[in-house]
């Protein structure tokens, strides 16, 4: 083993037992809907002044910066703008991959004028039957991007890997052996022939997913060693959609990406980026949220399954250290995820829920994307109409999308058949 890896390792003892010793660990979740607390969301169509918020102007000039300035600043963090040039190299590229249907296309992103410093290697996937620039589907993964699929082209990341259980991980790094492993959640033969091109990198690449104090990955490209962001400052989530934005960059140099529709995709913790990346940048023409939960599309006030304060404590590197002030004051918090969700009106946004992930609060998440729905009729948009969470595998929804899809925790080709169809009608 390694020096470097024996102080990841150390890193993830520590902060293993962290959260072993955090305050409310040993208290049962709650999955019982009748112990919901009574609460009271913070109203989306009334500024902090008092003015009701009336029109699709209203909204864009006076209510949505209030929300987004909150969030970026109790919960998420504030991001580094944008740099004023970011630098990109086609490494490779296959014109008949996929069985003829597809050009892969790798490239990396550099984050900084030093090319041995923060980069990420994106993965393309481009349909070879249109000549005009494609939409796109562009999402994170958690472990390579040569997880997504089985072919043996694709390049191996040399960055730190989260999870050593993971199939075909040593010592947190990627081995051939991990090829393909999370192929079942990238639909990526279905996307290309549906005329979508698919674009993922592995977030590692951005941000190495454990608390490390941020003296790794992009935070080390502006924050002195030592040195950690501010309260108000970004942490890992943040920094993850920064780097989503730094795709897109790329993304608009590239003539076979449409780049005006691009859809943005997150499972889990990249769930919660991707409502925040499609919140902070909207470039991206649809957002799409899948199984999200705490601190993504579920409400914060139901305290249903995992909460704020569970959140916080298990893992302290995703949000800013202002957030933690409502471990235990969740109704000081003055917005809600529902405001989350109206960030990105009048885009297309879609949220999905799963029956066993009651963790992540399935009700809570359709009574967000419900909510958000009234911004979305200033815009003269329908959201969601029914008043009742539906059945699973029940899609419902127009300009806002929601189902509960029957199973666990996961992406699959039932949730992909839903984003798909959603794209069809709101990209095409």
């Amino acid at each position: 083993m390694t020096i470097q890896s024996m102080g990841v390792c150390l890193l993830s003892v520590i902060a293993a037992a962290m959260v072993a010793t955090a305050p409310h660990s040993a208290v049962a979740a709650n999955y019982d809907e009748s112990k919901v607390p009574v609460y009271q969301l913070p109203p989306l169509l009334k500024a902090a002044d008092g003015l009701e918020i009336r029109s699709a102007s209203d909204w864009t000039e006076q209510r949505r910066p209030e929300i987004l300035k909150l969030f970026r600043t109790e919960v998420f963090g504030i991001a580094p703008a944008a740099p004023e040039t970011v630098s990109f190299r086609v490494d490779k590229i296959i014109e008949n991959s996929l069985n003829g249907i597809a050009t892969q296309k790798e490239v990396t992103v550099f984050f900084s004028k030093n090319e041995q410093g923060p980069k990420m290697r994106l993965l393309l996937f481009i349909p070879n039957n249109q000549r005009s620039a494609r939409p796109a589907f562009l999402g994170l993964n958690f472990n390579g991007n040569h997880t997504v699929h089985r072919s043996p082209k694709i390049s191996i990341p040399s960055s730190w890997v989260r999870n050593n259980k993971t199939t075909g991980v040593t010592d947190n790094r990627a081995t051939a052996k991990s090829r393909g492993t999370a192929s079942n959640r990238w639909a990526v033969d279905k996307i290309v022939k549906r005329g979508y091109a698919l674009i993922t990198a592995y977030y590692g690449d951005i941000d190495p997913d454990f608390d490390d104090s941020f003296q790794n990955g992009v935070h080390a490209l502006f924050h002195s060693p030592n040195e950690k962001p501010a309260p108000n400052e970004w942490g890992s989530i943040a920094a993850w959609s920064w780097g989503l934005s730094r795709a897109l960059d790329y993304l608009v140099l590239d003539s076979t990406i449409d780049h005006e529709r691009v859809a943005l995709l997150g499972h889990s913790r990249l769930g919660k980026t991707s409502l925040w990346a499609g919140a902070s940048d909207e470039r991206f023409a649809l957002v799409i949220s899948n199984n999200s939960g705490c601190g993504g599309a579920a409400l914060s006030r139901r305290e249903f399954g995992e909460t704020v304060s569970r959140i916080n404590h298990s893992f302290p590197h995703w949000f800013c250290d202002n957030f933690q002030h409502y471990n235990d004051h969740v109704n000081s918090l003055p917005i809600d995820q529902h405001m989350l969700i109206a960030l990105s009106a009048p885009r297309p946004i879609y949220v999905a829920s799963a029956t066993d992930d009651q963790w992540a609060d399935p009700k809570g998440e359709f009574l967000a994307a419900r909510e958000a729905s009234s911004v979305y009729a200033l815009f003269g948009f329908k959201g969601i109409e029914a008043t009742e969470q539906p059945p699973a595998n029940t899609p419902i929804g127009d300009r806002i999308g929601y189902h509960l899809r029957e199973g666990k925790h996961d992406v699959t080709d039932y949730d992909w058949d839903q984003y798909l169809n959603f794209a069809d009608r709101h990209l095409h």
